[in-house]
């Protein structure tokens, strides 16, 4: 199964799962971002169930800010906290619409791929390559948390001294990101709730 994945525009919402009518799945975040005609047959991420008009989380996601510390002139390392299970190293990569983690580290962290979904991911080379998208309960930079969010589990292949993965905008577009390169200084502000 081939999936797609749509631009997130909440903050607040849950994942949603839906199938269109030439039969491709999709997966958004939000129940306001599945199409009106979808909408009854999407099915919220953990549940087994189609979503109902009522069947939104109420999400209270803990609201801060953070810093982080950076070497002017190289990757902007971040320490994430997953699932508050433990922590990964990940490059920050605005240009990244998904959040990409090695799989090695999702298992150590205890992920549960029980509802794993196969998805095409394409980068830079324009090439898909088949991956497996997974839903964490939360990542945490330094107090700024959010979630759940909806992850590819894929090697980027790196190597150790880049870290874990590339932490994209599905996390980042929460946040007011300002990077002070002068004082080596990335502040992550959350954005109103909308």
């Amino acid at each position: 199964m081939i999936v797609s994945f749509s631009t997130l525009v909440s903050a607040q919402s849950a994942i949603y799962r839906w199938t269109d009518a030439s039969g491709e799945v999709h997966f958004t975040q939000g129940l306001d971002s599945v199409p009106q005609a979808y909408r009854p047959r999407a099915v919220l991420i953990g549940h087994d169930r189609p979503s109902g008009p009522t069947s939104i989380p109420n999400v209270d996601p803990v609201r801060r800010s953070a810093q982080v510390s950076f070497t002017p002139g190289q990757p902007i390392m971040v320490t994430a906290r997953i699932n508050d299970a433990g922590s990964a190293r990940l490059m920050l990569d605005t240009g990244a619409a998904r959040t990409v983690i090695n799989p090695s580290v999702l298992s150590r962290l205890g992920v549960s791929y029980a509802n794993v979904a196969r998805a095409a991911l394409k980068g830079v080379t324009g090439d898909p390559e088949l991956v497996d998208a997974v839903t964490l309960d939360s990542i945490e930079i330094d107090g700024a948390r959010h979630g759940p969010l909806l992850v590819i589990s894929h090697d980027t292949g790196f190597g150790p001294q880049r870290g874990d993965g590339l932490l994209g905008r599905d996390y980042l577009d929460n946040f007011t990101i300002t990077i002070d390169n002068n004082a080596g200084l990335l502040t992550l502000t959350p954005k109103e709730s909308r």
